[in-house]
């Protein structure tokens, strides 16, 4: 039996995110997922009018592929992707796979010749760069585990989330935007959180959709020595395999200072990692309305309605205040009130309060107006 789901999905990727057009072409790579959402997505970018070209990929194919490769293979599968890639206007990749360590035992150093060979050249330096492209998980059981759910909750949670309206999204956030781009000082209050920093003068970039599902969150960066004082983030965050609760940062002129949490011995060797790992490389305000809970995967646990990142390490070319890091670690504080609440103030105005926004022209991003109940 079809799964109608898979129609709206498509239709979120073909005609939202990547606004395919008559004779453009698509590339769609298909990792791990169910052939009838593959064949889904190819039926809807031909109505579209694109040219499509598929690559259906398997983790433990690739895996082996990966392990019984040396750097010529890592040079001819890389040089023949970027040739496809580049053959393409737009990209969507669709990535299933229970097990999120199916390349842990992979040599460090293969892994390496992937990254420089393969999906660097690919991916960082063209894809990203050249095309109009879209990455989205597809729900796997591992994925409802760790979310705590039903694989069958988890599914409807899932397909909730990605094919909303994301053109309702993208209007409500110019307003949030345009708001940041005016704003200098920006004031955060909540439990074990006092912190100002100024956001002036640097890029805002909301994002609805195009380029992840799920999306919604409206990005800039502080001024990378503005940061002082305190952030205590109540959702738990994953680094190098660690999991960290209760991460709590204090900050000196930009600089994180003293760093605590329930591993704070494996914490502070990653804000050693360089200089920049102890500034802060992105602030970000989410609001998807259907994430609500975090699940320890930083794709949804970003987008949580009612919470903001803030994020030590590198920062985007889009949003940039300069700091340079191998670092990018989102952590995530939510201030709706059965998270302790907490307030965001801009140049002295409050702008959202136990994580609903309380200015008239922000309202349109709380959720029951974002889901359109």
């Amino acid at each position: 039996m079809h799964d109608s789901r898979f129609d709206k999905l498509a239709d979120v990727l073909v005609n939202h995110s990547t606004k395919l057009q008559a004779g453009e072409n698509v590339l769609i790579e298909a990792t791990d997922v169910p052939e009838e959402l593959t064949i889904t997505l190819v039926k809807a970018a031909a109505r579209a009018g694109a040219n499509v070209m598929v690559n259906t990929r398997h983790s433990k194919v690739s895996r082996a592929l990966f392990m019984s490769g040396n750097e010529e293979t890592m040079k001819l599968n890389g040089a023949v992707a970027l040739n496809q890639m580049k053959q393409a206007q737009a990209f969507i990749a669709v990535h299933g796979g229970n097990n999120t360590a199916e390349f842990s035992d992979v040599p460090s150093d293969t892994m390496k010749l992937y990254s420089k060979h393969w999906h660097k050249p690919l991916h960082i330096d063209y894809s990203v760069k050249h095309t109009r492209w879209c990455i989205l998980r597809y729900p796997t059981s591992g994925m409802a585990q760790a979310a705590q759910q039903s694989t069958e909750a988890f599914e409807e949670f899932f397909f909730n989330v990605c094919t909303f309206d994301y053109s309702r999204m993208e209007k409500a956030a110019i307003p949030l935007k345009e708001l940041m781009e005016r704003t200098d000082k920006v004031h955060i209050k909540g439990q074990g959180t006092d912190l100002t920093f100024s956001i002036k003068g640097i890029g805002v970039i909301p994002c609805n959709g195009e380029h992840n599902i799920p999306d919604g969150e409206c990005f800039t960066a502080p001024i990378r020595d503005s940061v002082n004082g305190q952030i205590s983030y109540n959702a738990p965050t994953i680094s190098r395999g660690i999991t960290h609760e209760n991460v709590v940062l204090r900050f000196e002129n930009g600089k994180i200072i003293e760093a605590t949490s329930s591993a704070t011995e494996k914490l502070n060797e990653v804000l050693d990692s360089d200089e920049g790992a102890r500034y802060i490389g992105e602030f970000a305000i989410g609001y998807n309305p259907y994430i609500m809970q975090p699940m320890k995967d930083i794709l949804f646990d970003e987008k949580i309605a009612g919470s903001f990142h803030f994020t030590p390490g590198q920062a985007y070319e889009e949003a940039d205040n300069g700091n340079r890091s191998q670092v990018h670690w989102d952590m995530v504080c939510i201030q709706r009130p059965e998270f302790g609440g907490g307030e965001i103030w801009f140049d002295d105005v409050l702008i959202r309060k136990d994580g609903l926004f309380v200015l008239p022209e922000l309202e349109g991003l709380n959720p029951e107006n974002l889901k359109g109940e």
